[in-house]
């Protein structure tokens, strides 16, 4: 995941969870996106962001 990535999918991914807070920090090796979200739920996101070419796991 890149800058420019995150760019790309960032309008799509607040159309999915619009009242929601997230964040991918590209610091971490694993790139990780957090969500906050009472409107869908972590398949919901991992569905979401596999559509898009987007390799995503829950992290425990």
């Amino acid at each position: 995941m890149t800058q420019k990535a995150v760019k790309k999918l960032a309008n799509k991914l607040n159309q999915f969870i619009p009242n929601s807070k997230w964040n991918f920090d590209l610091e971490d090796c694993d790139k990780i996106l957090r969500v906050e979200s009472r409107e869908v739920n972590v398949i919901q996101i991992i569905e979401f962001l596999n559509k898009y070419k987007f390799e995503c796991l829950e992290l425990e």
